[in-house]
């Protein structure tokens, strides 16, 4: 789960590492009392779960009220956010990029360091590898002074501000620990006149599996950008929207990309993932009901292969679906697996044509979307 830069600075402040001062508002009207408590010039905050937040123009340096005021309603009311972190402004010196996260094929936490922050990290990596200061942790072991040390000097810090930016490593390796995380990142890090570490920005995933271990955060509207992915989030189905035409309903995530990847080889393109593998198989259902709020979509394509997953329970599901919602757009299966000759009697009795080929699905898919078949 994914947290909001306030969720992430207050997991900071609980760990002891020092952010700047600010105040969350929910509305324009509350940027008056909030600029009682912050001082000019501040920074004005969507607190959105996108990257590249100033690029996108999401985030601004006001130096009057008029000015904040202003750029709170701009974020409001022209950019729909819900939620805007007013904040201190920060005098800085030098910016630095710290992050810990989990490296899996080595079952080790990796502290991941840059001289160079407030830029795009995963593009400095392509461009200069040699300037990300990288150590590996035992998760069993811990933090320990060798990691601190050789952080700090791969950065070119010495005396007092390594000794600052030690107490922030380690804070933020306990943070790491403390909330489950899967990524925590501070970028910028800021270094100010008197060699004071401030985190500027903060991201905080924590691992799904951990969840229960972490109460206080719910999924809410803000976390996804189309309604329908909060609506299958909430119904525990993995679904992703996109721009295209053909929705997919697939079982398998591999199964599912990979039908995405023939879709995008034949010239079409794809509505919405969804997949409703595992325990899912017998919501086809709920699946098909999600399918149908995209509004984009004009043909639902349906391709799984199961064993455990039986086939005819998938097809019974969709004739479920189908006398449920009487879906106006055209269905193409090919579900495929264990009782298979059974579902395709339940698809040729919903008066579809089973099919058993995975590429000829796609393709007729594809020529439906297009206009050249129906």
């Amino acid at each position: 789960m994914k947290l909001f830069e306030f969720q992430a600075k207050d997991a900071f402040r609980q760990c002891s590492i020092p952010v700047p001062n600010g105040v969350l508002v929910e509305s324009p009207e509350e940027v008056s009392s909030a600029l009682q408590d912050i001082c000019l010039p501040c920074v004005i905050k969507a607190q959105v779960l996108q990257g590249g937040r100033g690029k996108a123009g999401l985030v601004k340096l006001v130096k009057t009220n008029d000015e904040a005021k202003e750029y709170a309603r701009f974020l409001f009311e022209e950019k729909g956010v819900r939620r805007v972190l007013v904040e201190d402004a920060v005098d800085f010196k030098d910016e630095l990029y710290l992050a810990i996260t989990v490296d899996a094929t080595k079952s080790k936490a990796v502290i991941l360091a840059c001289a160079e922050g407030g830029v795009d990290i995963e593009l400095l990596a392509t461009t200069a590898p040699e300037k990300i200061v990288t150590q590996m942790v035992d998760l069993d072991q811990g933090l320990s002074g060798f990691h601190l040390r050789n952080t700090a000097f791969g950065l070119g810090l010495v005396g007092d501000r390594a000794k600052a930016f030690n107490k922030i490593l380690s804070s933020l390796y306990q943070a790491f620990r403390k909330f489950d995380a899967e990524l925590i990142e501070i970028n910028p890090l800021f270094l100010t006149d008197g060699d004071l570490f401030l985190a500027g920005d903060g991201k905080l995933i924590i691992d799904d599996n951990s969840m229960s271990r972490q109460p206080g955060y719910e999924v809410t509207r803000d976390h996804y950008e189309h309604e329908v992915e909060y609506q299958a989030a909430l119904a525990g189905i993995p679904y992703l929207q996109f721009d295209g035409d053909i929705s997919l309903m697939c079982a398998g995530a591999g199964l599912t990309t990979t039908v995405f990847d023939l879709i995008n080889y034949a010239g079409g393109t794809v509505a919405n993932y969804l997949e409703f593998g595992g325990p899912n198989y017998t919501r086809a259902v709920d699946a098909m009901e999600l399918c149908l709020k995209n509004t984009r979509a004009k043909v639902i394509l349906i391709v799984t292969f199961g064993t455990v997953a039986r086939a005819d329970v998938i097809a019974k599901g969709l004739a479920d679906a189908v006398a449920r919602f009487k879906p106006s757009i055209p269905i193409v299966t090919c579900i495929r697996g264990t009782n298979e000759e059974e579902a395709f009697e339940i698809i040729r009795s919903l008066g579809l044509t089973p099919l058993s080929e995975t590429e000829e699905a796609v393709q007729r898919a594809v020529d439906i979307a297009a206009g050249r078949a129906s």
